[in-house]
């Protein structure tokens, strides 16, 4: 499993027309198995590197410190891919006039995510003096960019607009989720 993640991850990154050609022929397979095997384990390991992250980098031992850290950056992630598939659905039948395909958009957004999941998990172990790691997360829209035509079957008239709305909602939504829930739940702010 890790290494189909690992391949997967790898792939998107560094040659993303490629790796949707060949995700284009998974679309149909059991979502179930992609939410336990792609999904819920990166947001897994986005938790454990928060938690372990703070332990780590801070100088006291803090396990309530490293606890609320894990909850935030599971539940900003997690929440992020549903809230991420149901508007970019949304957006497919608002703006595209397609019908809509929650599977599909599930699928594209955890694929889409895979980089911005890797680099929660990088930033959760690195000191905070890394501070333009969340920025490298603007290339999640270039995985868009190259995902648009062969996996979500748009044309290239298309391509642009469900472009900009698709990376909006997939970059903003983790940051969205993560202020609302320290709004809403005070006691999960780290300071």
């Amino acid at each position: 499993m890790f290494k189909n993640i690992f391949k997967t991850t790898i792939s998107l990154v560094t040659k993303p027309s490629a790796a949707w050609k060949e995700l284009s022929g998974k679309k149909d397979d059991d979502s179930e198995q992609f939410l336990s095997g792609y999904v819920y384990p990166y947001t897994g390991m986005i938790a454990l590197a928060a938690f372990v992250g703070i332990l780590l980098t801070h100088k006291d031992f803090e396990l309530q410190v490293a606890l609320k850290s894990a909850i935030l950056a599971f539940l900003s992630y997690l929440g992020a891919f549903w809230l991420a598939a149901y508007l970019l659905d949304e957006a497919l039948r608002g703006f595209f006039v397609r019908e809509k395909n929650i599977k599909l958009c599930r699928y594209f957004v955890g694929y889409s995510l895979t980089l911005m999941f890797a680099l929660k998990i990088i930033q959760c172990l690195l000191p905070e003096d890394f501070f333009f790691i969340p920025y490298l997360a603007i290339y999640t829209a270039y995985i868009v960019w190259e995902g648009a035509i062969p996996y979500m079957e748009m044309s290239e008239k298309e391509q642009m607009r469900f472009t900009g709305i698709a990376s909006v909602i997939i970059i903003l939504t983790p940051y969205a989720i993560e202020y609302f829930i320290k709004l809403l739940m005070p006691g999960l702010r780290l300071v």
